[in-house]
């Protein structure tokens, strides 16, 4: 049975992993939106369009019939300019996906998130609207990613991540137990964990810290992660 999925954020750090891991899959079939024109890209989509109409703008486009949508879209402070524009595309670009994605017929929504989602800070607060906001939509199964400092090459710079990354190194000795959740990961293991989880079954709203992704990556997760409630 075919698998169809939709990506957005299929050109950043984890979701060009999952798109070229996704494709390579026979019994999936992955269609990537971004907001201009790349290798990875199926379709460019107008997100402030999408925003207005997400169920006509994702129809228009020949984008029903989806089994699950994922989400690895996210920008920075520095990029986007303010933090008007970056909950823009962090939080309003992302709902709108989700819900033309939902009325569209998709059961599973898998949202790369981040660790302390909710917490103090604009970029926490961002990460857990749109966790809010992904909940209260209706998918049968919802799966949020709350990775730690990730590991990988960008195709754009970003010099505070590359320094956090140095940092991470330094202090990967010491982030154990309870800290581990806060420690860096690799963009890689996050996105195999992502597409692992594309299709599975069961209803509800989980989510999922580095050490749950480490599991799911070498098959050692047999339980659902902690369910999520509001």
């Amino acid at each position: 049975m075919t698998t169809r999925v939709l990506l957005v954020g299929g050109t950043g750090l984890i979701g060009h992993f999952v798109h070229a891991d996704l494709a390579t899959r026979p019994d999936t079939v992955v269609t990537s939106l971004t907001r201009r024109k790349s290798c990875e890209a199926d379709h460019v989509m107008d997100f402030e369009r999408l925003c207005a109409a997400p169920e006509t703008t994702l129809h228009a486009a020949a984008l029903s019939g989806a089994d699950a949508a994922i989400s690895c879209l996210g920008t920075t402070l520095r990029t986007a300019g303010s933090q008007a524009a970056m909950f823009r595309v962090d939080h309003d670009y992302v709902l709108a996906f989700a819900r033309g994605a939902r009325v569209l017929g998709a059961r599973q929504f898998i949202l790369v998130s981040s660790v302390g989602a909710g917490g103090p800070g604009f970029y926490l607060r961002t990460k857990g609207a749109i966790e809010h906001g992904i909940r209260a939509l209706g998918f049968s199964r919802v799966d949020i990613i709350r990775p730690g400092m990730l590991l990988g090459h960008r195709a754009e710079a970003r010099p505070m991540e590359a320094i956090g990354q140095r940092l991470a190194a330094v202090l990967a000795p010491l982030m154990v137990g309870r800290l581990a959740r806060y420690g860096a990961i690799d963009a890689k293991t996050v996105a195999k964990a992502i597409v692992r989880l594309v299709g599975q079954a069961g209803d509800g709203c989980r989510a999922y810290d580095n050490t749950d992704l480490r599991r799911i990556e070498v098959m050692l997760w047999t339980a659902p992660a902690r369910n999520v409630r509001g």
